[in-house]
């Protein structure tokens, strides 16, 4: 059952990428977005999948070790934390950046991926990549299939590490996506927000010791996570995770000599202008004997709050499927951003509960408060009801 409801929900995050991401574009009104350094740059809200700016987001380069991030998700998601990781000879001294491993040496997966994503050890992507994929080739075919399933469709890797390869690429919005569904893992989160890990060391009477390479964790307020590269071919690479007021934003930039500082630029920049708002509250009465099924949230400006629609749609006729009614859909500028079950409900004597904070009971709220200006967020919602069946 949980595996069941597990699917489902990051089937439903999916979906809930490509119904969002034609949104990104600006409308006429809206905040005028920062300028960086990078090549290509991207950023998005983790619970929606919207992305809130893009610069040359779709064009495909190379992206050194942010390809961790999907080493790090597939090997999560196919292995088990506590396996042991024998480090074999391809493994071993690989080029690169490095955690030091030595011929022959185990080490858990986990601690194996604190390693990969707090230092960027090859070597740890590597010894990870023939562990769960049975060889880096097998993992890598993993790697570009996990890929497809997200719809990263300027995605293409040809080995677990992110050393220049030809044909070894993703672009910026592909790597914002990843990243928003990777942080949807618990262990992936925990991974990467962490400043400093030790782990046993077999060789030596110390313990390993990785601080993380990522300075936003230390320079901006909010931040965890989540990935630093570099290559001389894809030059300074930065994907970076800020959590404030309960909203999640992950910037990314690509070829990018002052990465630091554009993370915080773009950062503000959503944090600023794309709060997330509250459009339906899970369990929310919809009218006489409905309730939303769930919540819903979406990063709205000031303007975009005037666009929103909610239009109820009720399943007429035929047997209820525990209680299921219909559904709300909800759209931005006349696109649909996404849909909530709703539900048939009853109070404990079998009677239609009374309508609160939507239907007849919210409309008079709002009729009687006098304050309520057109067009503002509360009047869209009256939207909802005036739509019909």
């Amino acid at each position: 059952m949980k595996r069941t409801s597990r699917i489902r929900a990051l089937g439903m995050f999916s979906l809930s990428l490509i119904c969002a991401l034609s949104l990104s574009g600006r409308a006429q009104g809206e905040p005028a977005a920062p300028t960086t350094h990078a090549q290509a740059a991207s950023l998005i809200d983790v619970s929606s999948g919207r992305i809130l700016y893009s610069s040359s987001g779709d064009q495909e380069l190379p992206i050194a070790s942010l390809t961790k991030i999907m080493t790090a998700i597939v090997a999560i998601e196919h292995g088990k934390p506590g396996d042991l990781v024998k480090v074999s000879r391809n493994a071993y001294g690989k080029e690169g950046s490095s955690i030091y491993l030595r011929l022959g040496e185990e080490m858990s997966l986990e601690n194996m991926l604190y390693g990969l994503m707090l230092r960027s050890g090859n070597d740890a992507a590597t010894a990870i990549a023939e562990h769960v994929g049975g060889s880096e080739e097998g993992f890598v075919y993993l790697m570009n299939q996990k890929a497809k399933l997200l719809g990263l469709e300027h995605t293409q890797f040809k080995n677990p590490h992110g050393l220049d390869a030809k044909g070894h690429y993703s672009s910026a919005n592909d790597l914002a996506k990843l990243t928003a569904y990777a942080l949807h893992n618990p262990l992936f989160k925990e991974i990467v927000k962490t400043p400093s890990r030790k782990a046993p060391n077999p060789n030596d009477p110390w313990d390993y010791r990785w601080d993380n390479k990522n300075k936003m964790l230390r320079f901006y307020e909010g931040a965890d996570g989540v990935k630093t590269g570099y290559t001389k071919t894809a030059r300074r690479c930065l994907v970076s995770s800020a959590t404030r007021g309960g909203q999640q934003l992950v910037a990314v930039t690509i070829n990018d000599g002052d990465d630091w500082n554009d993370h915080r630029k773009l950062l503000d920049f959503g944090f600023a202008h794309f709060p997330l708002e509250t459009l339906i509250e899970e369990g929310q009465a919809v009218k006489t004997g409905l309730t939303a099924g769930s919540g819903f949230r979406y990063p709205l400006t000031d303007s975009e709050k005037r666009e929103v629609e909610l239009r109820l749609k009720i399943r007429e006729g035929g047997a209820l499927s525990f209680g299921y009614r219909g559904e709300i859909v909800v759209s931005l500028q006349g696109r649909e951003i996404g849909k909530v079950p709703v539900y048939q409900s009853r109070s404990d004597d079998g009677a239609p509960p009374a309508a609160s904070s939507f239907g007849q009971g919210a409309a008079s709220s709002f009729d009687q408060s006098g304050g309520k200006r057109p067009g503002s967020l509360e009047t869209v919602l009256r939207r909802l009801f005036l739509a019909g069946d």
